[in-house]
């Protein structure tokens, strides 16, 4: 094996690891290169968004599923939060982990009767609960602060060292973000993710092979809550404010449409999908203006002519071009 198949060959191994690396490299690079805290607060949020999409991807993407209603466990996860750091004066560390193991009781008291559902009756199951607990988060003033909002959230701190500016927010989001594109990462890999996927391509099948499909759901809706609570407390100490519009309906959608551009089954693609979504509005003037037709011009446009997703998409035409390529040089 000459030098050259060897280095091919190491990449090809461990090109997960590497592209992570590069990643992380980059991200560490940034604010050095970048430090206009407007330009780190925007990747500071498609971190944030990041990670739920991650967790819904493999909902959507693996599980073969559908949810609706996932700003749901977003806004339990910042409400949480702020409740127990403000009121019950808790740390705000120990408050994003109690807060996670509840949102997880939560999805688990909701998947187990809701999972037995699929298809469209699921999605708007998913929806109803989030329309529920956004009725919640606006109404119960006396808790949440009603449509007013919560705010005084105090930041993160690690000791002394407290994270209130972008620079210093930008290490932390995107560490979490890391941690959890790891953890898909992995998963994915693992028997549990193929479990999944085979569940993603055919139910039945994947039952007659021994996969226990309910349970694999619930576990894997439980895991997806857990990582937008865990987005959504970062979201409150980050902003030091929260309130129901950020965690309403149109904010599911939006999160499945950062899903389906980056493509179901990408995880990678939840990158992408997240930082397109949160950018978006930055380059176009008009997008306030007509932002739900915009994201409904989208999705339709992906779905018809890339429905594996934008960059899977993407990547899929790049590989058949290039076998193509191949075999027509093969061939002459």
């Amino acid at each position: 094996m000459t030098g050259r198949q060897k280095l091919f060959y190491f990449i090809t191994l461990h090109r997960t690891g590497l592209w992570v690396t590069a990643l992380s490299l980059a991200l560490l690079l940034l604010p050095l290169v970048e430090n206009n805290p407007y330009t780190l607060g925007l990747t500071n949020l498609i971190a944030i968004y990041a990670i739920v999409v991650l967790g819904l991807n493999l909902f959507i993407g693996y599980a073969g599923q559908i949810s609706l209603g996932h700003a749901a466990f977003f806004g339990l996860g910042a409400y949480g939060s702020a409740i127990a750091t403000v009121d019950f004066a808790l740390n705000p560390w120990l408050a994003m982990l109690v807060v996670a193991v509840l949102v997880a009781l939560v999805a688990l008291l909701v998947g187990i009767p809701v999972l037995r559902l699929s298809g469209h009756y699921l999605a708007m199951a998913t929806l109803g609960l989030n329309f529920v607990v956004h009725s919640i988060l606006l109404q119960w003033d006396e808790v949440t602060g009603g449509p007013s909002g919560f705010s005084g959230i105090p930041s993160l701190a690690i000791g002394d060292f407290v994270f209130y500016d972008e620079i210093r927010l930008h290490y932390l989001l995107w560490t979490v973000t890391l941690l959890a594109l790891l953890l898909c990462l992995n998963l994915v890999r693992s028997g549990v993710g193929r479990g999944l996927a085979a569940l993603a391509g055919d139910e039945t099948a994947a039952a007659a092979l021994g996969v226990n499909t309910r349970t694999a759901k619930i576990k894997v809706f439980v895991l997806s809550a857990v990582l937008a609570s865990v987005a959504g407390s970062l979201f409150a100490h980050t902003y030091n404010f929260v309130s129901p519009d950020s965690f309403g309906i149109f904010v599911s959608a939006d999160l499945v449409i950062m899903v389906v551009i980056g493509g179901m089954g990408s995880i990678w693609g939840s990158l992408f999908g997240a930082g397109l979504m949160t950018l978006l509005p930055e380059w176009m003037d008009l997008f306030e203006t007509y932002k739900d037709l915009v994201h409904g011009g989208i999705l339709v446009l992906v779905l018809m002519f890339l429905p594996q997703g934008l960059v899977t998409g993407l990547i899929d035409m790049a590989k058949t071009r290039l076998a193509l390529r191949r075999q027509k040089n093969a061939a002459t």
